[in-house]
């Protein structure tokens, strides 16, 4: 399916990573936003509440981000495609709806911009230190999708890689922007909208009488929804349900439902897994980063590549699900790993347990508010090497 012409505003321009997240979200096809200003997600919201109403949409300021996060649930069980915005503390506040969302199987898209923390931080200043709280922040098993741009152009493309993975897999999904990547500007292409695939919600072929709201078809992981409006019954509870959508308070339901909430990610894992590979053909030495992060690791391992050392870069486009595939294959033959992150590590912890000692794990730990310099990069990779 094809992006609709009316979201889509073809041709180059020069925005910050926001704008270009909310033009991603137009392209997309979302057409419902609900949120509340926080420092530095705000100029997505902002931005769609200028363009919503030349396409449909709506977007509605709420009171906070609790009432932001379940009122886009409602809309997509409504019919559609929809999107909220928020960072740090926000994020935070957020969670219970984010369990809620992956327990109902309810497509959506949830944008943080991350900042410095933790509890209010540094609102205007860069961090990476979400990323856990992204995979493991609400209770109970589950498995979610997580984006990570590196500039402006990854902004705009990866929201509507976000919003197609959304519909394919019903899992929320996030786009992990940082302060830098959110507020830099930089020359963003946007293709034609006849050149733009958007994926389509599946909706059940059923007739109502035949329709149950969590049955999947024979070898699939995800089950079809139900139009509203159109006479299908459908019982949508965060409690353990059976296929009808009704409670069912016992192990057995458990068991049977949660599995499919985790395998439906895991088990299709390669197949949402995306890397950015960098000079990995000879390296001893393998930088993981994402992110800005991963702008100011390529400077270094270029100055490292100069000055003789075989080092590479592993860029993760897509956080999670991690890819284990290819850091297990790499572990078995790189010496080392280094992991630059505006934490005090996060996806390094990721990076080691995959490693399984094969190859050393280096941290070099940034608390935020900056980026790091590429010299402090470039000094782990010779410790690495030597």
């Amino acid at each position: 399916m094809k992006a609709d012409p009316r979201g889509v505003l073809s041709g180059a321009h020069f925005i910050d990573g926001d704008v270009a997240c909310a033009e991603g979200a137009l392209a997309a096809g979302c057409r419902f936003s609900a949120g509340y200003p926080i420092t530095p997600s705000t100029e997505v919201v902002e931005r769609l509440a200028v363009r919503f109403p030349e396409v449909g949409g709506l977007f509605i300021q709420m009171e906070d981000e609790i009432a932001s996060s379940i009122c886009i649930l409602g809309a997509v069980w409504g019919g559609a495609k929809a999107l909220t915005v928020t960072s740090g503390p926000g994020f935070s506040l957020m969670q219970e709806h984010i369990g809620l969302a992956a327990m109902t199987e309810t497509p959506c898209v949830i944008v943080d911009v991350q900042r410095g923390g933790p509890s209010t931080g540094l609102p205007t200043l860069p961090g990476q230190a979400d990323m856990m709280q992204v995979r493991w922040g609400s209770h109970g098993d589950y498995g979610i999708i997580a984006l990570s741009p590196a500039s402006c152009q990854e902004s705009f493309d990866l929201t509507v890689e976000a919003f197609n993975l959304s519909e394919r897999f019903r899992v929320p999904v996030f786009l992990m922007l940082d302060e830098v990547v959110g507020h830099m500007h930089e020359r963003v292409l946007i293709p034609p909208a006849d050149e733009i695939e958007v994926e389509p919600r599946r909706y059940t072929s059923l007739p109502p009488g035949e329709y149950l709201p969590y049955r999947v078809r024979e070898g699939e992981w995800v089950p079809d929804m139900a139009r509203a409006g159109l006479g299908h019954r459908f019982h949508v509870t965060g409690l353990t349900h059976d296929e009808r959508g009704y409670p069912a308070m016992n192990p057995e339901a458990q068991g049977k439902l949660v599995r499919r909430l985790v395998y439906k990610i895991r088990e299709n894992a390669d197949r949402i897994v995306r890397c950015e590979e960098v000079m990995l053909d000879d390296a001893d030495v393998v930088v993981v980063a994402y992110g800005i992060t991963s702008r100011v690791a390529g400077r270094a391992v270029q100055l490292a590549r100069d000055a003789g050392l075989r080092v590479g870069m592993l860029r993760l486009v897509v956080c999670w699900p991690f890819p284990e595939t290819r850091v297990r294959e790499l572990a078995g033959r790189v010496a080392a790993f280094v992991v630059p992150e505006l934490n005090y590590g996060q996806m390094y912890y990721e990076v080691e347990r995959v490693a399984a000692g094969k190859a050393r794990c280096h941290l070099v730990p940034h608390g935020g508010g900056t980026v790091h310099r590429p010299e402090v990069i470039l000094e782990a990779i010779r410790e690495a090497c030597a």
